[in-house]
């Protein structure tokens, strides 16, 4: 059986679209078209039900599609087992996804020395909100997700990989920069946060709720998407921040930012290592795992 056509179906029926399954893919959309149409030829059964807004699988398609996960896997696996009899070389891309956090300084050091040790691997990291990355890893978009807030998903693993604290960030010239700030005076500040869906806001609203407060009884009128924009507005003085400390360490080494404690509230989160189940973890993802275990600890 020709696994390019159950890639094409199986990318069909995770994103409930030909387009989608296209660029998923890195082909066009006839092609992908094709690939399920021979494939239902082959087989005399209608696998897709095409004539809703989304595109989903028929009784047949739901079997089919169980089976053909398991067939490609092992694949998968065989294409890896093949390729570690090459002198134990890494080799293919490793793709990962991670959050704006970890994503903006922990996780991309991590990747450039471990591509170091392995030269003649590829790696590809992708950065967005905790949510995406959970979403990317279930659609198998990527390997690995590397996020800052657990999420109950049926199909997924959440593996913890090392702690990161929650800082409140302020400008340089900050009354409260490097000390200690009330809650009391925390209502004061006008309070720059991130889009829902981000980490951070899950952990620093659950802190908050801990101490009998809500985010929204504080001054927050600025929501500005994920870390970069609330970094630049907190930098240019529009007001304070909750972030995640290895975001910042670059702004707070160069004196662009700094921090301050806030009376009451100890907001750290557990980062994870998000992948599918049942998904056998190629080498590369294996080793990544063990490379970074080894360095956070």
């Amino acid at each position: 059986m020709d696994t390019r056509q159950l890639a094409a179906f199986c990318a069909v029926v995770d994103r409930k679209s030909f387009s989608q399954a296209a660029e998923r893919l890195g082909v066009t959309q006839p092609a992908v078209s094709l690939q399920v149409r021979a494939l239902e030829e082959r087989l005399g059964q209608q696998l897709l039900d095409r004539s809703g807004r989304r595109v989903e699988p028929t009784e047949a398609g739901r079997r089919l599609y169980r089976s053909a996960q398991r067939l490609l896997q092992l694949e998968e696996q065989l294409l890896e087992d093949v390729a570690s009899a090459d002198g134990g070389r890494l080799t293919g891309t490793l793709s990962l996804g991670a959050s704006t956090g970890p994503g903006a300084h922990l996780v991309p050091l991590l990747l450039c020395e471990f591509q170091r040790e392995h030269s003649d691997l590829r790696v590809a990291l992708s950065i967005s909100d905790t949510h995406a990355v959970i979403e990317r890893v279930a659609a198998r978009d990527v390997e690995l997700g590397v996020v800052g807030a657990l999420r109950r998903h049926r199909s997924l693993l959440f593996e913890p990989l090392a702690r990161d604290e929650i800082v409140l960030a302020v400008p340089p010239g900050h009354p409260f920069a490097g000390g200690e700030i009330s809650l009391e005076d925390l209502r004061s500040e006008t309070l720059v946060v991130m889009q829902e869906g981000a980490g951070v806001r899950q952990v620093v609203e659950e802190e908050l709720r801990r101490a009998g407060l809500r985010l929204r009884g504080l001054e927050s009128k600025l929501e500005l998407g994920l870390q970069e924009s609330v970094k630049s507005a907190v930098a240019a003085g529009y007001g304070v921040a909750f972030i995640s400390r290895t975001a910042i360490e670059g702004e707070l080494a160069a004196g662009t930012l700094a921090t301050a404690r806030v009376a009451g509230l100890d907001p750290s989160r557990q980062l994870y290592v998000v992948r599918a189940k049942g998904r056998p973890p190629t080498r590369a993802a294996e080793a990544f795992l063990a490379f970074a275990r080894e360095r956070l600890v």
